[in-house]
C-alpha cells in the first residue's frame, strides 16, 4: 500500500525513511499518527497526519500528510471516510484545524472540494536532505 502511494506520487522514500516512519507511527507518544481502512482482513486504504503546534491559533493544527486508497476500492467513500475520521478526531480533541495539499492534477481533488475548496496559497520547499 505504501509503495503504491509513492508510486502514485512519483517518489522513491528509502527504506530507512520508511522505516522511521512506521516507527513513529507505533510510537503513542509521536505527533505522527495513522489510520487505517480495512475490509475483513485486507488494508485498502491509509491516512498518515501531524499534529503540530502553530502561531496563528492556540490550540494545535493536524496535517493531513497521506492519505491513500487502494485503485481497487477507489470511488466507494473509503477515501471520505479517511478524511471524516480525522476530523472527528480534530474535533474530539479541540484542535483547531484539518489541513492538507495535493497535486493540482490529483483526480481526488474533486473529494477534497467537498470538504473545502482549495486556498490561494502556493506551496514552497526548501529541501535540505
Amino acid at each position: 500500500m505504501w509503495s503504491g502511494y509513492n508510486a502514485f506520487y512519483e517518489a522513491t522514500i528509502p527504506d530507512s525513511v520508511t522505516s522511521c516512519t512506521w516507527l513513529r507511527l507505533l510510537d503513542p507518544g509521536s505527533a505522527l499518527f495513522g489510520r487505517l481502512a480495512i475490509i475483513g482482513d485486507e488494508v485498502i486504504g491509509f491516512s498518515v497526519a501531524v499534529v503540530h503546534e502553530g502561531s496563528w491559533t492556540a490550540e494545535p493544527s493536524c496535517y493531513l500528510e497521506d492519505l491513500f486508497v487502494d485503485v481497487n476500492y477507489r470511488g466507494r467513500g473509503y477515501g471520505r471516510l479517511l478524511i471524516m475520521d480525522i476530523i472527528a478526531r480534530a474535533k474530539s480533541n479541540g484542535w483547531a484545524r484539518v489541513y492538507w495539499h495535493t497535486k493540482h492534477d490529483n483526480p481526488a481533488r474533486h473529494l477534497y472540494d467537498e470538504f473545502v475548496q482549495a486556498d490561494e496559497f502556493v506551496r514552497y520547499r526548501v529541501f535540505l536532505k
